[in-house]
C-alpha cells in the first residue's frame, strides 16, 4: 500500500470547498492498495456523510484519525474482493436489494404508486353494497378450464339479464359456500376490503347494474350493485361478551345490562363477566373499524354504527359469536389525505394493487429502454417446454440454439442460452403447468434484466448513485468478511470466552437489586385502595389477591 500523506492539505480544500459551495475539486489518488486507487473526493463524500450531523470543526486531526479508519475499512473490502466474497449468489441478491430501493428517488416512478394510493383514499369516502356470484377457477387452472370457468359465468349473466333473480340464482350456482345462505350478498365494503379486480369492477358499477365476468385469484364473479352511500368513517366501541346461544348465556347478559343501567362500572362489568380474552381487562375496548370490516358479525356492525352518544350502553343482542352489550366510545371521520397518506402506502404495497403497479413500472421500463422482442423464439421454448421443467430439472432441449435472440435492451442483445442459463439458476419443483411456470421465469428473467440495465446506465449517468450503490457494496464484503474471520470464530471459542470472563468477573456481577411485587388490574379505584392499604403497613390476604388480574412476586 502506498498512502499519498502529503496531500493532506489538499482534502483540507476539498473541504472548505465544499463548505462555500464551489464546485467539487479535480479528483486524485489519496492512497493505493495494490495497484487500486481511492480518490480524494470519494473519501472526502464518506466523512461528509458520516459527520453530517455533527458540529466539530474540521481538523488535520480529525481528518487523520478518520483517514486511518478509512484505510482499514478498504485493507478488508478489498481482502473480500480477492476472496470474491462479491461473486457469491447471495452477496449478489442482497445487493440487488439494496439496489431496487436506493433506485427509487432517482428516477421518476412515483406517479405510479401515487395514483393507486390517490385512487384508494378517494374509494375511502364511499361504501358499496354488493352481492356476486362465483364460479371458481384458480390462478393456475389450464386455459382450457379457465375457458370453461369463463362461460359457465356468462351463461349464469345471461339469466340475470333474462329476469332471473340474483339472489336465487346465487344460492343455486355460485360457489362461494356462503351463498347458499346469504344470496351473495357480501354488505358493505369500501376500498382496500376486497381483493383489487373485485373492488374495481365494483366501483366502476352502477346501483342496480351487474357486472361481466370479473377474474379473480378465486374465479370468476358476476357483481350487482345494490347500493352507494358515502362513507360512514370508522365507530369504536367497547364490548362485554357472553359466548353461547342458549337460554343461560341470555339470562346472563340481561342480568349483566341490568347491572348497568343502574349505575354499576362498566369496566368492573366487563373484567368480571366478559368471556373476550382480548378486552376484558382493558374495558372491552376495540380498535377502530369501518363498514365491512367485521363481515362474520354484520348485527355487530349494525348496532355500533346506528349510536351516535358517548358513553351510551345497547340493549344485549345476538351474533354468532354469542351475545353482546356495545358501549359507543366515538365515530372517526375520513381524515385528510395527507394524514393517511403514508399508511395507505404501506397498505397498497401489500394489497394486489401492487402488482398492477409494477406490471405498469415493467412497461414504463420497456418503453424507457427501447425493449424489442422475438416473440416467435419465446413460442418455441414453450412448444418444446415440458414436465421436466416442473420438476426442477429443466435442461435446454436439442434444436433450441442458444445463440438466437429473444430481446434486447438499448440495443443490447439477450439469447435463448442467457434464459436457459436463468432457468437453471432459478428453477424448483412446482405443482403448475410447465406452460405457465415457462411464462413466470420468462416475465421474471425480463424484469431482472430491465433492472440490471437500468441500473447501469443509471450508476453511469449520476454520480451520487453510483457512489451510494459502492457504500452499500463495500458495507455488505465488510460484514461478511468480518463475521466469517471475526465474529464466528469468537463465538465458536467457548475456551477462549470462558477465559476472558475468568480475567474479568467483576464486569458481570449484579448491581443492587429491588425487591418488590407488581400488581396488575384494569380497575383504577382498586389500584388506588390497595396502594393506600399497603402505605398505611395494611397486610393485604389471599381473597385481596384476587381481585387482580395478576400480582407479580
Amino acid at each position: 500500500m502506498r498512502y499519498y500523506n502529503l496531500f493532506l492539505g489538499v482534502i483540507m480544500l476539498a473541504f472548505t470547498t465544499k463548505a462555500i459551495g464551489q464546485k467539487q475539486i479535480k479528483d486524485f489518488p489519496l492512497f493505493t492498495i495494490n495497484e487500486k486507487s481511492v480518490g480524494v473526493n470519494e473519501f472526502v463524500f464518506l466523512y461528509n456523510k458520516n459527520h453530517q450531523n455533527q458540529s466539530e470543526e474540521i481538523t488535520k486531526e480529525n481528518i487523520e484519525e478518520y483517514l486511518e479508519l478509512y484505510i482499514n475499512f478498504k485493507l478488508k473490502v478489498m481482502e473480500a474482493e480477492s476472496r470474491k466474497m462479491d461473486a457469491s449468489d447471495a452477496f449478489i441478491k442482497e445487493l440487488n436489494t439494496y439496489k431496487e430501493e436506493l433506485r427509487k428517488p432517482f428516477i421518476a416512478e412515483t406517479d405510479i404508486l401515487y395514483k393507486l394510493v390517490k385512487e384508494a383514499y378517494d374509494r375511502l369516502g364511499w361504501e358499496i353494497k354488493a352481492s356476486h356470484i362465483l364460479v371458481s377457477s384458480p390462478p393456475d387452472a389450464a386455459p382450457s378450464d379457465t375457458l370453461v370457468a369463463y362461460n359457465k359465468a356468462l351463461s349464469i349473466r345471461e339469466k340475470v339479464l333474462a329476469g332471473e333473480q340474483f339472489d336465487k340464482l346465487a344460492r343455486e350456482l355460485s360457489e362461494d359456500p356462503s351463498a347458499k345462505s346469504n344470496g351473495g350478498l357480501l354488505g358493505y365494503f369500501s376500498a382496500l376490503q376486497m381483493v383489487y379486480p373485485f373492488e374495481e369492477a365494483a366501483f366502476q358499477l352502477n346501483v342496480g347494474d351487474v357486472s361481466q365476468p370479473v377474474r379473480t385469484r378465486f374465479g370468476y364473479h358476476l357483481i350487482k350493485v345494490e347500493d352507494k352511500r358515502p362513507s360512514s368513517g370508522e365507530v369504536e366501541v367497547s364490548h362485554i361478551l357472553v359466548r353461547g346461544s342458549d337460554e343461560q348465556a341470555k339470562n346472563r347478559i340481561s342480568e349483566v345490562y341490568e347491572k348497568l343501567i343502574k349505575g354499576s362500572d362498566w369496566n368492573e362489568m366487563c373484567a368480571m363477566y366478559s368471556q373476550d380474552p382480548g378486552t376484558k381487562d382493558n374495558g372491552g375496548r376495540l380498535r377502530p373499524f369501518a363498514s365491512g370490516a367485521l363481515a362474520s358479525a354484520p348485527k355487530f356492525e349494525e348496532v355500533a354504527f346506528a349510536m351516535d352518544e358517548q358513553g351510551s350502553i345497547s340493549e344485549p343482542f345476538q351474533t354468532s359469536f354469542g351475545w353482546h352489550i356495545i358501549r359507543f366510545e366515538k365515530k372517526i371521520a375520513l381524515p385528510a389525505f395527507s394524514e393517511l397518506e403514508e399508511s395507505l402506502k404501506r397498505r397498497v404495497a401489500r394489497d394486489e394493487r401492487m402488482s398492477i403497479s409494477k406490471t405498469l413500472l415493467i412497461e414504463k421500463r420497456k418503453k424507457k429502454l427501447n425493449y424489442k422482442e422475438d416473440p416467435s423464439r419465446l413460442d418455441r421454448i414453450k412448444a418444446m417446454t415440458d414436465s421436466a421443467l416442473i420438476s426442477g430439472k429443466w435442461s435446454l432441449a436439442e434444436g433450441l440454439e442458444k445463440e438466437n435472440r429473444l430481446f434486447s435492451l438499448n440495443g443490447k442483445f439477450y439469447s435463448v442460452g442467457d434464459f436457459s442459463d436463468f432457468i437453471l439458476r432459478n428453477q424448483s419443483p412446482t405443482n403448475i403447468s410447465p406452460g405457465n411456470y415457462i411464462n413466470q421465469l420468462y416475465e421474471l428473467f425480463v424484469e431482472e434484466t430491465l433492472a440490471a440495465t437500468e441500473d447501469e446506465k443509471l450508476q453511469n449517468e449520476n454520480p451520487e448513485y453510483r457512489s451510494l450503490v459502492k457504500e452499500y457494496r463495500e458495507g455488505i464484503l465488510l460484514f461478511s468478511i468480518m463475521e466469517k474471520e471475526v465474529w464466528n470464530k469468537a463465538s465458536e471459542d467457548s475456551i477462549g470466552q470462558r477465559r476472558y470472563y475468568d480475567l474479568n468477573t467483576g464486569k458481570y456481577e449484579a448491581g443492587m437489586r429491588l425487591e418488590a411485587r407488581i400488581f396488575a388490574t384494569a380497575n383504577r379505584d382498586l389500584l388506588k385502595a390497595m396502594k393506600s392499604r399497603i402505605i398505611s403497613g395494611d397486610t393485604l390476604k389471599a381473597e385481596d389477591m384476587k381481585q387482580f388480574k395478576s400480582v407479580t412476586p
